[in-house]
């Protein structure tokens, strides 16, 4: 299993925090490379809900695996081309003051296969890239209505 993790400290509290990462289908306004995102369920929220996003001519669907109001939500991933098993991301926000931490967990299970390992690895600096441009999106965006004003 391969693990990328990014961290940050967004300074509000987890409550605005989880409030953005729970519209779970608006991950489009706030993550940079992420150019549409809708639900495909019924559901918007919690175990089960899930989401289409196209990045790029990439589209993905993301299912929701875990979720923990204000503390954990995580996904699997799929449409990501078959050299890897799976793939999920594990958001983690935790108190810290006034401010809140965020951990963004990615793990690829590479699947038995050497051409998996390697596959693995590469996608793991790519996908790393993208899990740090969406936590510097969740800050602009939690930030950005904290003070009432519309994200640019």
């Amino acid at each position: 299993m391969t693990e990328i993790i990014k961290t940050c400290q967004i300074a509000a509290p987890p409550a605005q925090v989880w409030e953005q990462l729970a519209q779970f289908d608006s991950i489009s306004t706030w993550a940079k490379g992420v150019d549409h995102s809708a639900l495909i369920t019924s559901q918007a929220s919690g175990i089960g809900a899930a989401r289409r996003i196209q990045a790029g001519r990439l589209a993905l669907i993301e299912t929701v695996t875990v979720w923990e109001p204000e503390q954990e939500l995580a996904y699997s991933i799929q449409g990501l081309p078959p050299l890897v098993k799976s793939v999920s991301n594990h958001w983690r926000l935790e108190s810290v003051g006034g401010a809140t931490g965020v951990s963004l967990t990615t793990s690829i299970d590479p699947g038995p296969s050497p051409r998996g390992k390697i596959a693995s690895r590469i996608l793991g600096l790519i996908l790393g890239r993208a899990s740090q441009r969406m936590l510097v999106g969740l800050d602009a965006i939690v930030m950005s209505a904290a003070k009432g004003t519309p994200k640019s």
